[in-house]
């Protein structure tokens, strides 16, 4: 099987401005404490959330 790449994702900014909306996808994705990271899998889904909340994030390949 083909290995599934992978995304390294850090919040590095508070959501404390953040529009509510943003907020919720920050919390689906599993963030907890600002500078905690996820690895999460490179598809459609992580991509257009990672769209909608690029400001306050970081994102690496893994």
């Amino acid at each position: 099987m083909a290995e599934e790449k992978k995304l390294k994702i850090t919040l590095v900014k508070s959501t404390i401005g953040a529009v509510p909306k943003n907020k919720k996808v920050i919390e689906s994705m599993g963030f907890k404490k600002l500078n905690s990271s996820v690895i999460l899998p490179d598809n459609a889904a992580t991509r257009g959330q990672i769209a909608k909340i690029g400001y306050l994030v970081k994102v690496e390949e893994v």
